[in-house]
């Protein structure tokens, strides 16, 4: 039987998430045989290492789930819920809505279709602050309308996101049980981690165009970000087309990069997540076509 459903190449993610579960054991093994100085930098690493699951490994599943046989992708979701301490499942609702709204301002009731969207807490059709938005979005989820919504389209999915969260909190008071000073050293970059996520996809979409669908998303060719991130970088190509494998990102980018030059696409040099480093990043106005960043260079092979 075919195990894969879309590319070999999704080997590499799959086994991506369980390198990064065994990551978290081993953390948890050796917590109390290890130096502070190497503590910090392991729960940094962890702390990356959730944006880096999120916005890759994670966010590729939801479009192209990666086995033939639904039961292999229920419980890599489970794993994968469990190591990143979120529900895969309500992430793929969040995630649709964003693609629904593509980060859209809000309407005359302050409402946006996208929940993550960065104009939701903005003021006066601008972008939220970006540091509001990157520490402030983890506390303003709420998964209960989407699992009231889930549980009369789909019952089996809302109670298994349920599930998900249920698992990841028993093990969390598993670990308290076992050793409450390695919990006490966890939560912190757990948090940071989903920090760093909202970071990311906060510039996924800044000085993004949400009137304009080839320029939705914002784009970055950085290689060797690409290459770690399953070419999560190649956001404007991926809002345009969400069902293109992420093996195909760069393909695609070929074949729409004059249309998106003229769209005005925003290209920033540096990873989405080190997006405030752009160097043309104080020219970007949210909702208009912009010279110099927006130009849309042919990406390195």
């Amino acid at each position: 039987m075919k195990i894969l459903a879309h590319s070999s190449n999704d080997w590499i993610p799959v086994t991506a998430q369980l390198l990064h579960t065994a990551y978290l054991i081993t953390m948890f093994v050796v917590f109390p045989y290890t130096p502070w100085w190497i503590l910090l930098i392991t729960g940094f690493i962890y702390s990356v290492s959730i944006s880096w699951n999120i916005n890759g490994i994670a966010h590729n599943l939801i479009h192209n789930p990666y086995f033939s046989w639904k039961p292999l992708n229920w419980a890599f979701c489970w794993l994968l819920s469990v190591t990143v301490g979120f529900s895969q499942q309500f992430y793929e609702v969040f995630h649709n809505k964003h693609h629904q709204g593509n980060s859209d301002r809000p309407d005359e009731r302050g409402e946006t279709v996208d929940l993550l969207s960065i104009y939701r807490h903005g003021h006066e059709g601008e972008p939220e602050n970006p540091w509001a938005y990157t520490f402030l979005s983890y506390f303003r989820d709420d998964p209960m309308p989407i699992f009231q919504d889930l549980k009369k389209r789909r019952p089996f999915t809302a109670y298994f996101a349920v599930f998900e969260i249920a698992s990841w909190a028993s093990l969390c008071l598993l670990a308290f049980f076992l050793n409450w000073k390695f919990m006490v050293f966890y939560l912190p970059f757990y948090y940071l981690g989903h920090c760093l996520s909202y970071l990311n996809g906060y510039f996924l979409h800044y000085g993004g165009n949400p009137d304009v669908p080839l320029a939705w998303g914002v784009s970055s060719y950085n290689k060797l970000y690409n290459v770690l991130w399953f070419n999560n970088g190649y956001h404007a190509e991926h809002h345009f087309k969400p069902k293109v494998h992420w093996t195909k990102m760069h393909e695609l980018h070929l074949k729409i990069r004059e249309q998106q030059r003229a769209a005005g696409v925003r290209i920033i040099k540096p990873p989405h997540a080190l997006g405030f480093m752009d160097p043309d990043l104080p020219k970007a106005k949210p909702g208009v076509t912009m010279k110099g960043p927006t130009r849309v260079p042919e990406a390195s092979s």
